[in-house]
């Protein structure tokens, strides 16, 4: 078995000749990584998680000894150390002692002594990998499993009760740490809980329902619930991830981890309004503060009916108002995403009928139906409904468009028939049941002309292609092209030709 090896000084040269002038193969180590210093080398370690840790310990800002005691304060076991010194600094290694370090190399290192101390850390990670066997395992899956039966309050025999009552005698107080990831996330979450849990004495991993699991830890209250070193582990490597955390109320016994559980579901959900991800809450910091289950749905109606009404302005204006009312009633985060989602649906079916509408809707219908099961923030969540919705009316917009595109090409048409008739836009929207004002508009839009204008564009170009005939007298043409007033005629031929219909007539012929 070849173990994982960590070497740490602040000579490069020393760092090189470690690397090069000993076999670690042959010894059944590999390098994993060198570090320059021991604050380097503490996040190294973190990093890494070598089985062994070779290290200087005179080092500037920290020596070796200052970065091991830190490390075992914050860690505790589950990385073997060897320090590196010179003659003259024998004290160092007296200290060593002290930090349960026995193995100590002189430098300058020579490859045979080290080799031969080597062999000997060797033997000793090889032994402890027998102690933790098929027999630590099967104990410590037993124990895992009296107490997922005691948080999930499932019924425990006498036998395993007491097993739960000697669990509890190596700690003061028990608590749990829900943690709560997104689907994509949770596997390497998983892994990371099950690595560094398996290197601590009293903690174990309780798998509950999909993306979540319960980190269940013993700690003395004097150090408080950071002395879990699984819990610091996942705050660094997760910080700003779509990661929720929540510690519970602290019990002395594992037989009551079932009110640890509950509060620490109670405090996970306040991170629902949090506005960064991968942080941790903590019972006691919501506990006066309850979440509510009910809420004026009328709010949300008016959501659904801005976006009915295409409004993008009103719509937004509704969002805002709709979130900063959840997050100032603080309502329960399981009745806020119901609500977001049922509008979402709403939404998306008012644009189902539309061009290329299938394939948008079946996307942001994933995408709603992730929303339950996802690790999100209001804001978030918010901005799902906000995205969604809009685009849903971006496609009612167009498809309006394509419908108005064809409805005013048969109004031009109606129009070049009838434009001789006493014809008003009053009279058209009534024939194809619009507004006169939106008729209007889609006629600007299409023709770049009012109504009015086109009527008598229309009239003046006939009144000009029969002036040009000269068979009608220019009264006789006035009537046939649609006017009732002979002056009214004569104003609006001038004003297209800039002079009379007789001073035409004298110029064509």
């Amino acid at each position: 078995m070849r173990f994982k090896v960590l070497l740490i000084d602040d000579e490069p040269g020393a760092l090189e000749g470690l690397a090069l002038w000993i076999d670690w193969e042959r010894l059944g180590f590999s390098v994993c990584g060198t570090a320059g210093s021991g604050v380097e080398g503490l996040e190294m370690i973190r990093e890494l998680a070598p089985d062994l840790v070779i290290t200087d310990v005179n080092m500037p800002l920290m020596d070796g000894l200052q970065m091991i005691e830190t490390w075992q304060q914050f860690h505790g076991s589950g990385v073997k150390f060897a320090i590196m010194s010179g003659y003259s600094e024998f004290e160092y290694a007296r200290k060593a002692l002290r930090h349960g370090i026995h193995h100590y190399m002189l430098k300058p290192i020579i490859a045979e002594e080290a080799e031969e101390e080597l062999g000997k850390i060797h033997e000793e990670l090889m032994e402890e990998q027998r102690r933790l066997g098929l027999d630590a395992i099967a104990i410590r899956e037993e124990a895992v499993s009296l107490i997922k039966l005691a948080m999930l309050e499932k019924p425990l025999q006498a036998g395993g009760l007491a097993k739960l009552q000697t669990l509890s005698a190596v700690h003061q107080e028990w608590n749990v740490c829900l943690i709560q990831a997104d689907p994509f996330l949770f596997s390497d979450v998983r892994e990371t809980v099950s690595r560094w849990s398996a290197q601590a004495e009293s903690e174990y991993v309780i798998d509950l329902e999909p993306n979540r699991l319960g980190l269940v830890f013993g700690y003395s209250p004097g150090r408080g619930s950071e002395s879990s070193g699984t819990i610091c582990e996942l705050l660094y490597r997760y910080a700003g991830r779509r990661l929720f955390m929540a510690v519970g109320e602290g019990e002395q016994s594992l037989a009551k981890i079932r009110r640890c559980y509950e509060t620490a579901n109670e405090a996970i959900e306040h991170q629902f309004y949090d506005t960064e991800y991968g942080g941790m809450i903590f019972y006691e910091e919501v506990r006066d503060r309850p979440l509510h289950y009910h809420y004026p749905t009328s709010l949300m109606d008016e959501v659904i009916r801005s976006a009915e009404l295409l409004d993008k302005k009103e719509f937004r204006e509704a969002v805002q108002l709709v979130a900063s009312t959840f997050r100032e009633q603080r309502i329960a985060p399981g009745i806020v995403k119901k609500m977001v989602i049922h509008a979402l649906y709403k939404i998306m079916g008012l644009a189902k009928e539309t061009e290329d509408a299938e394939a948008r809707i079946l996307a942001a219908k994933s995408n709603a139906a992730g929303l339950t099961d996802g690790t999100y923030h209001l804001d978030d969540l918010m901005a799902e409904l906000l995205r969604c919705g809009e685009e849903c009316m971006d496609l009612l917009l167009l498809e309006q468009a394509r419908q108005s595109q064809g409805l005013i090409h048969e109004i031009n048409g109606y129009i070049r028939l009838h434009y001789r008739e006493n014809l008003t836009i009053k009279r058209l929207a009534e024939l194809f049941y619009l507004h006169p004002v939106y008729l209007g508009q889609l006629l600007m839009r299409k023709n770049g002309i009012g109504f009015n204008e086109l009527i008598h564009n229309l009239r003046i170009d006939e009144a000009v292609a029969l002036l040009k005939q000269s068979k009608l007298k220019n009264s006789e043409i006035a009537e046939k092209v649609g006017y009732s007033h002979y002056n009214q005629f004569l104003k609006h031929f001038d004003k297209r030709w800039g002079m009379s219909p007789n001073e035409f007539k004298n110029r064509m012929f």
